[in-house]
């Protein structure tokens, strides 16, 4: 046993926020809040709670984030499951490396020696798909995933969708899989439209067809469609994705573990999901603490699908990348069949390079999240 003798948080590029937390024994564990946009109030909450958390023993991971939960009345939401999330994740490091073991081996074991991963091409206004995709061949991935449209109008000209099924074509031609983001910017009238379009073309599945506020429209939607329905990167605790689940309206969940509270109700959500027959595909276009608690995780699920990694993702702008801040770059590599071995490390598998993320944290502001503006001066969804 521990007490909790420090907790930091640094702010890093592009858009990150790691959390380093040390015992009294001089052990470490490294987490990651990183909520995208939205840095400064995750910072807030961390604020808070490094006050309040030290002097709790590290190794009471449950009681910890109970805590969080229960008695702080107002609960759940993506600024306070963030803040979670990067405790969290860094109290699991902690406890595996003072025992010198992965994670994994504290959840139980794992069930496989490798995962299937998929990457980003196309960015926010999707183009160029060809090179990229086999780009993305080249190293190793058989699926991508790609924005489906550009912003879209509540109900706009059926030709805007033209290009999202060209776009799915040409890299179904490569012998790729590629998975449709609609990322919450089509509504209900044009996301009927673009399911009808895009079914012909076998997508390996869409996600965030609506947002998720409009529960009844995706159960609406997927009775509609035969493609995979994939959400859940903006739901952030079991309780949020019951109903999705009781409503047998989404086919592959997609939570977070910088989202959700971590590592511990990551795994919750995973076994609640396994019960429906949902397979998961948790939602990473993140830094790569963030990857390796998924990756840690997803050993250990029945029911894993796919992993998302960002490597190489248009919102790292060239500024940092998933193989930035750690020091062992190499478990990042994709193996032929577009697979990514478990690690082996203790703790996150990972070795983060805090001489790196001291330095690279010095006056970062905070990333602001995009928006478009459509022709009559609208906001219109991003």
């Amino acid at each position: 046993m521990g007490k909790i003798a420090t907790i930091e948080y640094f702010r890093l590029p592009p858009r990150w926020l790691f959390v380093k937390i040390c015992d009294e024994a001089g052990n470490v564990g490294w987490g990651e809040a990183s909520l995208e946009g939205h840095t400064q109030a995750v910072e807030g909450c961390l604020d808070a709670w490094i006050e309040r958390y030290i002097g709790f023993e590290a190794d009471d991971i449950e009681h910890i984030w109970q805590m969080c939960w229960r008695t702080s009345f107002y609960r759940g939401g993506p600024v306070f499951m963030s803040a979670l999330a990067g405790i969290d994740i860094a109290l699991w490091d902690l406890k595996a490396r003072k025992l010198g073991v992965p994670i994994y081996e504290l959840l139980g074991g794992k069930v496989r020696d490798k995962l299937k991963v998929y990457a980003w091409i196309g960015g926010d206004r999707p183009d160029d798909v060809e090179k990229q995709a086999l780009s993305r061949k080249s190293q190793n991935f058989t699926a991508i995933k790609m924005n489906a449209t550009e912003d879209l109008a509540w109900l706009d000209s059926p030709s805007t969708l033209h290009s999202s099924v060209s776009r799915l074509a040409t890299v179904k031609a490569l012998g790729m899989d590629a998975a449709i983001d609609f990322h919450g910017r089509v509504h209900l009238p044009m996301a009927k439209q673009l399911a009808t379009l895009l079914a012909p073309h076998t997508p390996l599945f869409i996600e965030e067809p609506l947002l998720s506020e409009h529960l009844p429209g995706i159960k609406a939607l997927s009775q509609h469609t035969s493609i995979p329905i994939a959400l859940g990167e903006r739901l952030h605790s079991r309780w949020d994705v019951r109903p999705f689940l009781e409503a047998g309206c989404v086919d592959i969940l997609q939570p977070d573990v910088a989202h959700c509270g971590g590592i511990s109700e990551l795994r919750r959500i995973a076994a609640m999901a396994e019960t429906y027959d949902v397979a998961l595909a948790p939602h990473c276009p993140l830094g790569p603490v963030a990857l390796a608690a998924c990756c840690q995780v997803d050993a250990t699920m029945p029911n894993f699908g796919i992993q998302e990694m960002g490597l190489g993702i248009h919102y790292n702008d060239g500024s940092a990348d998933i193989t930035s801040y750690i020091k062992d770059k190499g478990v990042w590599d994709v193996e032929e069949g577009g697979y990514l071995k478990v690690m082996k490390g203790p703790g996150l598998g990972v070795e983060v390079d805090e001489e790196w993320v001291r330095r690279e944290s010095k006056n970062v502001k905070a990333w602001v999240s995009p928006g478009f503006i459509g022709p009559g001066g609208e906001v219109r969804e991003w």
